[in-house]
């Protein structure tokens, strides 16, 4: 488990173990975001086809898809603590909890028939835009713990004093 072991000792935030939570979070992440960028972007792309008026709500989701994709890729890069940007993860949250309360609201009482393939979609949309909402909290929550906890370290020059 070389590979492993090499994550595990840069990790400050749960060795080995940790890093493999934080890395499948992200992934799902990741999935979830262009999943949902694909979801609303059939709606946007007929919307463009047919010379109709694009709906704000619908370009809010897109960017906010884009935004976590991007995000989870920054992430990715080596050696960067994301628990640092824990803030950015706290403000991702509150956007999908908007994006969930403003589709939700459309979506979820609606009864669609076999017919109304997209209000369907639109009710899987919704779904998953809780799935990614729930994921943002979940990491969010662990970043900011793994933060609060790595902060009663020494300094890095002499060591004498507490930070």
């Amino acid at each position: 488990m070389g590979a492993l072991d090499f994550i595990g000792n840069k990790s400050s935030s749960g060795g080995v173990f940790g890093a493999l939570i934080r890395l499948i979070l992200r992934f799902f992440q990741f999935i979830f975001a262009i999943t949902v960028a694909g979801l609303y972007g059939v709606d946007l792309h007929a919307a463009k086809q047919a010379g109709a008026y694009t709906d704000g709500k619908w370009v809010f989701a897109e960017v906010l898809a884009g935004l976590s994709a991007v995000t989870v890729l920054v992430y990715g890069i080596p050696f960067f603590k994301s628990y640092w940007a824990f803030g950015w993860d706290w403000v991702l949250f509150i956007l999908w909890t908007a994006l969930f309360g403003i589709f939700g609201k459309i979506y979820i009482p609606a009864h669609p028939t076999p017919k109304q393939g997209g209000i369907i979609r639109m009710k899987h949309a919704v779904w998953i835009d809780l799935i990614n909402m729930l994921l943002w909290l979940v990491t969010a929550c662990y970043a900011t713990a793994i933060w609060f906890r790595s902060r009663g370290g020494r300094t890095m020059h002499t060591g004498r004093a507490t930070v």
